[in-house]
């Protein structure tokens, strides 16, 4: 089958002489076509988004939004009616109005869809961890934790006798966790220590006083709780008495100096 070559400006192509198509409708095997914006390199294009905007000349297209159709709502209708003189039928509205108005507007309850959960409790927070108070009363001391409460919030202790800290809940949000732990293995908190334990019970007044008239005897613990604040400082100061200088440390009161900062520190 014979050949024929055929010198192009791009390029040379060789064609069968049998091929019914001519020299000008084979491929040529010059270069591929390269787009107007091609990149220079990654992420960087020939031309930016302002200059294929004059290129292109959107600006003289015209844009037309076309709307949705709007689905048409019947609000009446045709109803035939029995009886040679009622007209057969009549014109009536598909949904009724109510007959019955409110002179007030009521609002709309919504309904509650979410629930409280217990925040999840911090990875360096485990029992015996001690804490570093940074907001209440008692604002600077260190307690030891002992468990996670329903509510989420921590059961700590000082123990009493070391810095004044009874049993209280606090959130761990006021909290910094140091790496300084309590052995607690063997110890195990009462399930009666729950956030019901320490509900204050508000004491009621006399027939005759005075609503605004304020209670001059403030709060004063009863003597179940001292003695579980013994039982469980019992266990926690022999935990404490191992560790040599742990007991002034919990003595002591965190406070920063000028210059130092608690998020550059290593607790």
């Amino acid at each position: 089958m014979p050949t024929h070559v055929v010198q192009f400006d791009s390029g040379t192509t060789q064609f069968n002489s049998s091929c019914s198509r001519g020299p000008s409708q084979v491929r040529t095997m010059g270069n591929p076509h390269q787009p107007r914006n091609y990149l220079l390199a990654r992420g960087v294009s020939r031309y930016g988004r302002t200059a294929m905007y004059k290129k292109k000349a959107i600006y003289k297209k015209k844009l037309v939004k076309v709307p949705p159709p709007t689905k048409k709502v019947q609000h009446i209708k045709v109803k035939e009616v029995g009886g040679d003189k009622n007209g057969k039928t009549r014109v009536v509205q598909v949904h009724k109005s109510p007959r019955y108005y409110p002179t007030e507007d009521d609002p709309r309850r919504l309904k509650m869809t979410k629930r409280s959960r217990a925040p999840k409790l911090r990875s360096s927070i485990t029992p015996g961890t001690v804490l570093i108070l940074v907001a209440g009363r008692h604002m600077g001391k260190r307690v030891v934790f002992l468990k996670q409460l329903e509510t989420g919030l921590l059961l700590v202790t000082g123990p009493y006798l070391l810095n004044g800290v009874p049993l209280r809940r606090v959130s761990q949000t006021y909290v910094i966790a140091t790496q300084t732990k309590v052995d607690l293995a063997g110890f195990v908190v009462p399930e009666k220590f729950d956030d019901a334990y320490f509900k204050r019970t508000e004491a009621k007044k006399a027939e005759g006083e005075s609503v605004f008239k304020e209670s001059e005897q403030g709060y004063s613990a009863s003597d179940e709780r001292k003695q579980d604040q013994k039982d469980i400082d019992q266990s926690v100061l022999g935990a404490v008495a191992k560790i040599p200088e742990l007991k002034g440390y919990l003595r002591g009161r965190f406070t920063l100096q000028k210059g130092q900062y608690p998020h550059k520190m290593v607790f």
